[in-house]
């Protein structure tokens, strides 16, 4: 079994400013932890960039050729109240989609392949046609239509574990029943959207958890309710938006999280990969602001991932 890591420098010159969550040292946390002698086995491969065409198949295309028009050659652009651009914004962001392009294509080409992409900035918050929370393009969209347009898979699953709701994946996919969204998110909290009640055309499973909810009942939720539900879908490709800003350390948000409750949901998709889609799966990172529960966190994803 082979696990993929995908990231590329340029990840760390997107500079949303001084006192911003979503910097570069989040990145740098993750790719420190996982400089481990535990994760020398890892294949690392650097992202391509993402083109128009394959962005535009998550995005209206409209919108990505305006936000790349937009780029600044110095100082910033804010885009909304959280989110910004920088010269190197642009950079970063094409390289983010291009590292789910990349390793959904090397997942579906191998045999019990798994992969992580270690990419900013995150991606879930980005609708069709705006950026939103630290967001500017959709990656895990992006990566799912990549599987469905150029390698024609039917089903496809998203797994979303991050604090807050990933209301541009839910926007994207709302009305595509071949892609169904799983998504746990502490509620109320910011982007505000995500109730039990948003099922798309019956692809969504929205499972808010109230603030305070520690690892049992996020591993009742995932276990009793969402994971029977993924089996039965039985997708040839599982997709996961590796949030892990539920960890109870997180500055963001107040879920009771921690490492071996992500370890463990992790482990449990691993399985249900090995029988429905050959072991096939693409994680990637969305939010995570405690630097140094960011870094266990994602080590004990990356470590059920590897798992034979």
């Amino acid at each position: 079994m082979t696990t993929l890591l995908f990231t590329h420098p340029a990840c760390l010159d997107h500079d949303p400013g001084d006192g911003h969550p979503e910097r570069a040292d989040r990145l740098r946390a993750v790719l420190a932890a996982l400089d481990d002698q535990r994760f020398a086995a890892l294949d690392r491969r650097q992202a391509p960039r993402a083109t128009v065409a394959q962005i535009a198949r998550a995005h209206d295309r409209a919108y990505v050729e305006s936000l790349l028009e937009r780029a600044p050659v110095g100082g910033r652009v804010q885009l909304d109240a959280d989110t910004v651009m920088s010269p190197g914004s642009v950079e970063a962001a094409l390289r983010a989609a291009g590292a789910l392009c990349a390793a959904v294509d090397a997942v579906v080409a191998g045999d019990e392949v798994r992969a992580f992409c270690a990419v900013r900035p995150p991606g879930h918050h980005a609708e069709p046609s705006r950026p939103m929370g630290f967001c500017l393009f959709n990656n895990v969209a992006i990566g799912a239509e990549q599987a469905r347009a150029v390698h024609g898979l039917a089903r496809v699953a998203i797994v979303d574990f991050d604090v807050h709701h990933g209301n541009g994946t839910q926007a994207i996919f709302a009305r595509e029943p071949m892609v169904h969204f799983f998504s746990s998110h502490q509620m109320p909290l910011y982007p505000g959207t995500g109730a039990a009640s948003e099922t798309g055309v019956g692809n969504i499973l929205n499972m808010p958890l109230a603030m305070m909810t520690g690892g049992d009942e996020f591993r009742r939720v995932w276990g009793q309710v969402a994971l029977p539900r993924l089996r039965e879908f039985d997708p040839d490709l599982i997709l996961i938006s590796a949030g892990f800003d539920g960890h109870r350390d997180d500055p963001l948000a107040q879920l009771q999280l921690i490492d071996d409750d992500y370890g463990w949901l992790t482990r449990e998709l691993v399985a249900i990969a090995r029988q429905c889609c050959a072991g096939r799966m693409v994680s990637t990172l969305e939010g995570g602001y405690d630097l140094a529960a960011l870094g266990v966190c994602a080590t004990a994803h990356v470590a059920a991932l590897m798992d034979p």
